[in-house]
């Protein structure tokens, strides 16, 4: 297996973990974890915003990565077999 295939498999398996953890930090009608999180952080709906924007952030920094090491993964392995003597 190569370097770059190794590189990109960790990415991959990084940012689909992350990617899963900050999905579920996500509010959904005001009874998310990042609601607790945000509560008991900040005392205001100010704070609140703010932790849902930097959530927001990571996730799409965590989809482009997720999309990148996903389409680099493909070309590189395009029948979708990893063959270990190589």
């Amino acid at each position: 297996m190569s370097p770059l295939a190794i590189i990109f498999s960790i990415l991959l398996v990084l940012s689909g973990i992350g990617l899963i953890i900050f999905i579920l930090l996500h509010s959904g009608k005001g009874t998310g974890v990042s609601d607790m999180i945000a509560s008991s952080v900040y005392g205001t709906n100010q704070g609140t915003s703010i932790v849902e924007k930097n959530l927001d952030r990571i996730t799409i920094v965590l989809v482009a990565v997720f999309i990148v090491s996903l389409i680099v993964l493909m070309i590189v392995f395009p029948h979708g077999t990893i063959n270990p003597g190589q």
